[in-house]
């Protein structure tokens, strides 16, 4: 796969009923209100400390006990507002990705990136209120959206721009914005506070409890970095692991957006490959999420 994932997203383009230059649009949208309200207020309370206790609260993984596969049912009512592409649940988005992600790299040697496509959102639990399991719900800028560094500027390349940022508090606070804040150049990416999210925490949870390998950790950690993978910003914090990462990164993400307009996927027709690889690289027992 090596081969591949360095020119896979060059090549992904099944976009079902839509045209490419139709995903993210950002500008008017039949969901801009709400993707707007939502990313307008990510940027302003994304700050170095919020992360901080959000990673404090969250990493404990003491929010329920299930399966990762039940976990993906018990998300099929969950819908992210930042979203401009679909209103799509995030099981339907999860199976939508995993099998156009399946279609071009099909075979056993490749059921490791299946999983990662199935998964991916699964941190959007952090959504969920549910007063049985004593959950209570995050508001959706601080789980869902493009994801950034915290602790040095904020790049205009991010959603909306730097002006979206104006009532962050960390924009005036010279630790932190400057172009390198409180980092050193090249000092790499696992060394850099990223905006909090489901990113991190499904990132977390898999480095935890799977046997997946290091290149889908960082599918799972970086999915939602458009301003790094996409857009080309933050190099000078990257190392040469972190480059080396960046390949497949984008070679994952052609799945999770342009997945976003293909047809429904019908579980009850490949729900049995999805839970058996689940079960390969998490086991069969419920887990802390």
């Amino acid at each position: 796969m090596e081969n591949q994932t360095t020119c896979v997203h060059e090549q992904v383009r099944e976009t079902g009923t839509k045209e490419v230059d139709d995903f993210r649009n950002y500008v008017d949208s039949e969901r801009q209100d709400k993707v707007e309200q939502t990313y307008t207020a990510q940027h302003t309370y994304q700050t170095v400390e919020f992360g901080k206790k959000m990673r404090d609260r969250h990493l404990q993984f003491k929010r329920c006990e299930m399966t990762v596969w039940d976990m993906g049912h018990y998300l099929d009512d969950i819908v992210d507002n930042s979203d401009p592409d679909t209103e799509a649940s995030q099981l339907m988005h999860a199976l939508q990705t995993a099998e156009s992600c399946r279609k071009e790299f099909p075979g056993e040697e490749y059921d490791w990136f299946h999983v990662v496509a199935f998964i991916h959102d699964f941190g959007k639990i952090l959504l969920v209120d549910d007063e049985e399991l004593n959950m209570e719900a995050e508001p959706q800028w601080a789980v869902v959206g493009d994801i950034f560094p915290t602790g040095c500027k904020f790049s205009d390349k991010i959603v909306f721009g730097e002006k979206s940022f104006v009532n962050n508090p960390d924009t005036t606070d010279p630790r932190y914005n400057t172009k390198l804040g409180i980092y050193t150049e090249n000092c790499g990416l696992d060394n850099v506070q990223m905006a909090w999210g489901h990113d991190e925490y499904i990132y977390q949870f898999a480095k935890k409890y799977s046997t997946l390998p290091e290149k889908a950790l960082s599918m799972l950690r970086y999915h939602s970095f458009y301003p790094w993978h996409t857009e080309g910003e933050y190099m000078y914090l990257c190392n040469d692991k972190d480059l080396e990462m960046l390949e497949h990164v984008k070679a994952f993400n052609q799945f999770d957006l342009y997945s976003k307009g293909l047809p429904i996927v019908d579980i009850a027709k490949v729900g049995d490959y999805y839970k058996a690889k689940l079960e390969k690289y998490f086991g069969k027992e419920p887990l802390w999420w």
